[in-house]
């Protein structure tokens, strides 16, 4: 009993946090998220300590509802989103995904090479780079109304090619650590599996669900609707994760499906109670797992600042470059939708840990580097998405 009200308090004590955090945000005009971020922040190790790292490691019931949260949300976003307005920023999408992996791998793999590390290691930190936390930034989109804009599209399409990429990126390098080589006939097979999977589920799935979505209304329940989705939702992303993409590639993959229903706008409503609930854990969690302590020296925050320049330089680059069909403005905004990088880069810095090629205190840099870029990313977004209008934003 005594660990169970424990358990209680401390997600009584993350969610009143995030409520604050968010609330504070608003008022000075960010995006609510940047609010529970920085919440996270205060009451973790960094400052007040009420959420310790063992509370939040792989597992824990913080760590789940986390991971339940970024599941519900990107359904959510996957509810507003159709497939045709995705297939017709596909090929923008496409290059905005590679371009966005490609030039972030590059300059970290240069940076950390320069700095001292030998080859296989430093593109072990590239990789920490590379993938965009899709989370983050489509909690902005939402905020801000703007999931059908152009931009957005882009983004979110990008984000799936992106994870793709990254998976791939990622089994390269734990590869060279082992010594083993790289087995080129795993990865094409690992990487045909992926794009099979969301192939077949986002745009076979999409279709099924289009043509008859009458089934959803059989059982009585007038929640039924919304149980039966949220039961595609767990299965999808936890089916993603086999084939190696993360869980929010499947969730998103059962919203858009959702989308095609008729029951669409109910849905939407009915799960925003939901969100409103377990989103925020997210947000908190990540926010908690910096620890300032390992950066309280000049040099440790000379090492960070450069890191996170480049870290946010290369992805807005490649997100630029990928998007300028669209015009510099409408790039601009894609360029820094892809910035964030979130629990994706504390992941890759974990593993990097546990193999003994990250010391503690680039493990440190490289965790806070993802943190401060989906801190930056909200409000910047939000400011270029307010300043862009005109037909260069409106959806295609």
């Amino acid at each position: 009993m005594h660990h169970a009200a424990d358990i209680l308090l401390t997600l009584f004590i993350v969610f009143v946090a995030a409520q604050i955090g968010s609330e504070i945000a608003q008022r000075l005009k960010l995006p609510g998220v940047v609010g529970e971020i920085a919440a996270g922040c205060v009451v973790g190790p960094s400052l007040l300590g009420w959420i310790t790292p063992d509370q939040v490691a792989t597992g824990t019931p913080l760590d789940v509802l986390s991971e339940i949260g970024v599941v519900l949300l990107l359904f959510s976003v996957g509810l507003e989103t159709r497939l045709e307005d995705l297939k017709k920023v596909g090929k923008v999408a496409f290059l905005v995904g590679v371009l966005g992996v490609l030039v972030p791998f590059g300059m970290g793999g240069l940076w950390a090479h320069g700095s001292g590390f030998d080859w296989s290691r430093s593109l072990f930190i590239a990789a920490a780079f590379v993938a965009t936390s899709a989370g983050i930034t489509a909690r902005v989109l939402q905020e801000l109304g703007a999931l059908q804009r152009i931009e957005s599209k882009v983004i979110l399409g990008a984000a799936v090619i992106d994870d793709i990429l990254a998976m791939l990126l990622l089994g390269v390098v734990v590869s060279l650590q082992g010594g083993e080589g790289i087995d080129v006939v795993h990865l094409l097979a690992v990487l045909a599996g992926a794009i099979g999977f969301i192939a077949v589920i986002g745009v076979g799935g999409a279709r099924v669900m289009r043509w008859n979505s009458s089934w959803l209304d059989k059982p009585l329940s007038p929640h039924s609707a919304l149980a039966i989705v949220l039961a595609l939702c767990l299965g999808l992303a936890y089916i993603s994760t086999l084939f190696g993409l993360a869980a929010i590639i499947g969730a998103f993959l059962a919203g858009m499906m959702a989308s095609e229903t008729r029951q669409q706008h109910t849905l939407e409503k009915q799960m925003q109670p939901l969100l409103a609930l377990l989103t925020p854990f997210f947000f908190v969690i990540t926010g908690s797992k910096i620890d300032l302590h390992q950066l309280a020296n000049a040099e440790a925050g000379i090492m960070l600042l450069v890191v996170t320049l480049i870290a946010i330089v290369s992805k807005l680059i490649g997100g630029f470059l990928g998007s300028l069909s669209l015009g510099s403005r409408s790039a601009t905004v894609v360029g820094f939708g892809m910035v964030p990088r979130g629990e994706v880069g504390v992941v890759i810095a974990s593993l990097g840990l546990a193999a003994g090629v990250f010391t503690d205190r680039i493990y440190a840099i490289i965790v806070a580097m993802s943190l401060l870029t989906a801190m930056v990313t909200p409000p910047v977004l939000a400011w270029l998405l307010r300043r862009t209008t005109g037909s260069a934003g409106k959806a295609a």
